[in-house]
C-alpha cells in the first residue's frame, strides 16, 4: 500500500499565501498487488474487488536484461490480455448469480429478482461479446444495483504505458506508438505515458536540479505527479480547500456533491449542525488575498446545504454545535 499525495498548484499558492502551520494536499492511496503469473491469475486477487479504480503498468519498453514474459514487446496484446482476464471473471460471477436467481424465481414470482435476472443479462451479453461493463450505458439505478457486486471489468482503468527513454519527448504520440488507441476507446479508460528509468534518475535529484533535467526533456511535471493526477480524475473526484493560519487542506469529493455532504468530509458535527457555506472562487481570493477584502468586493457567496461544491472552491462553512 503505499498513499501518494495529488499535486495542486493552487493548494501551493494559498499556503504562500497564509504561511500555515499544516500544508495537507489531497491524497490517493494505490495498492501494488502484482502481476499474473503461471500459477497466480490476476482473478484471484480479492484485493482487487474492493479497488475504485484499476491501474494496470503496460510495458513499451525493450531491455535485454528484464526478458518479457512472452517474449516480444507488445502493449496492446498484453493490455488486451488483462482485460479478457477481468471480463472472465465477471462472466463466472453473473453466471453465479443469475444461477441462484432462477433457482429463487421457481419458488415464487419476484419483480425484483426479474429486474436483476433482466439487468444482469444484459450483462452477460455484453461480456460474451468481448466488451467490459465498464462500456455499458447504465443508468444510475442499475449502476447501484451492480456497484454490489464489485465487478472487475466495471471499474474505471488507467493504463500507464512504460516507455523507452527515446520515446519520452515522443508521449503525447504513446498511445499510437503502441497501438492501444481501441482498447482508449471505451468509456472510463484513459492513459499516461511514463518511462519509469528516467523518474528512477529524477526521484534521486534535488529539486532544483530535477526541474532543470524536466525542462531539458520538455516535461512539465514528474511521471508520478501526472499519474497521480490521472487518477485522480478518472475516480471522478474534485478538490475544495480550507485555508486559515493553522492549515491549508484540500479535501477530495466526488464531483456534483452537495455542500452539507461536503461538510462531513470535514467532520460529522459540521455537517449535522450545517447552517451554510461561504464561498469564494479560489483565483478571487488569491487575486485579493484575504477573505475579508473577498467580501468587500462582492466576491463571498453564501450557499445552501444543496449547493453543488465546485472544483477549486474555499469554503468556510458555518455550522450550529
Amino acid at each position: 500500500m503505499g498513499v501518494a499525495t495529488v499535486p495542486d498548484v493552487r493548494l501551493d499558492r494559498l499556503t504562500e499565501l497564509y504561511n500555515p502551520k499544516k500544508h495537507v494536499p489531497a491524497t490517493v492511496t494505490f495498492a501494488d498487488i502484482g502481476g499474473t503469473t503461471a500459477t497466480r491469475s490476476l482473478v484471484d486477487v480479492a484485493a482487487y474487488r474492493e479497488a475504485d479504480a484499476l491501474l494496470h503498468v503496460v510495458r513499451a519498453f525493450a531491455a535485454d536484461e528484464i526478458p518479457h514474459w512472452e517474449g516480444a514487446i507488445d502493449p496492446a496484446p498484453d493490455a488486451q490480455s488483462i482485460e479478457v482476464e477481468l471480463i472472465l471473471a465477471d462472466l463466472a460471477v453473473t453466471e453465479k448469480r443469475l444461477g441462484r436467481i432462477a433457482r429463487e424465481r421457481k419458488k415464487g414470482a419476484s419483480r425484483e429478482l426479474d429486474m436483476e435476472a433482466e439487468l444482469l443479462g444484459q450483462c452477460h451479453e455484453h461480456l460474451e461479446s468481448g466488451l467490459p461493463i465498464r462500456s455499458m450505458e447504465l443508468d444510475q439505478a442499475a449502476a447501484k444495483t451492480l456497484r454490489g457486486f464489485q465487478f472487475l471489468s466495471a471499474k474505471p482503468l488507467l493504463l500507464v504505458i512504460n516507455l523507452d527513454e527515446a520515446n519520452i519527448g515522443s508521449a503525447d504520440d504513446a498511445v499510437e506508438l503502441t497501438h492501444l488507441g481501441q482498447m482508449l476507446s471505451q468509456p472510463n479508460t484513459e492513459a499516461v505515458a511514463v518511462c519509469a528509468k528516467i523518474e528512477l534518475e529524477i526521484a534521486q535529484l534535488d529539486p532544483s536540479d530535477a526541474q532543470v533535467f524536466l525542462e531539458d526533456l520538455g516535461l512539465e511535471a514528474p511521471g508520478l505527479h501526472r499519474v497521480v493526477r490521472a487518477a485522480y480524475g478518472l475516480l471522478g473526484y474534485i478538490s475544495f480547500f480550507t485555508v486559515g493560519e493553522d492549515e491549508c487542506r484540500a479535501w477530495s469529493i466526488p464531483a456534483n456533491t452537495r455542500a452539507q455532504q461536503a461538510a462531513g468530509e470535514i467532520h460529522s458535527d459540521i455537517e449535522r449542525g450545517f447552517i451554510r457555506a461561504e464561498v469564494v472562487e479560489y483565483s478571487r481570493l488569491l487575486e485579493r488575498r484575504t477573505f475579508a477584502a473577498c467580501r468587500d468586493h462582492g466576491e463571498v457567496r453564501l450557499e445552501g446545504k444543496d449547493y453543488i461544491v465546485n472544483d477549486g472552491d474555499v469554503i468556510n462553512f458555518r455550522f450550529a454545535t
